[in-house]
Order: C-alpha cells, then sequence, then structure tokens
C-alpha cells in the first residue's frame, strides 16, 4: 500500500509541474504575440515603435581612433 501511496502522489506532482510548464509556455508565447502585433501595426501605421531603425545621419559621430 506504501508503495502505491507513494506512486500517487509522484503521480500527482508531475502533473502539477507540466500544468505549470504549460501555463508559462503560453504566457510566453502571448507575449511574443502581443510583441510582434505591435512592431507590425507601428509598421504599417509608420510609427517610430520600439525595434524600428534609428532615424539620423550615420556621419554624425567621428570615428573612433
Amino acid at each position: 500500500m506504501y508503495a502505491f501511496e507513494l506512486h500517487q502522489v509522484r503521480s500527482a506532482e508531475l502533473i502539477r509541474r507540466a500544468e505549470a510548464r504549460r501555463t508559462v509556455r503560453e504566457a510566453v508565447l502571448a507575449r511574443r504575440a502581443a510583441r510582434v502585433a505591435a512592431r507590425a501595426a507601428a509598421r504599417v501605421s509608420g510609427q517610430d515603435g520600439p525595434g524600428g531603425r534609428v532615424s539620423g545621419d550615420p556621419g554624425r559621430f567621428a570615428r573612433a581612433a
């Protein structure tokens, strides 16, 4: 009986860990999708979104020695 109870506890723990990993993975994918959508929307609207091109004169700074 003791071995069966240990098996049940271990099984329940593995199920909890799997669910936690699934939740984290879903959150990461949702954040990634939101970031991609925001960049695409900024590109379409012509706004300077995060990670866009840097505007300005590239020769503005002196060359390093």
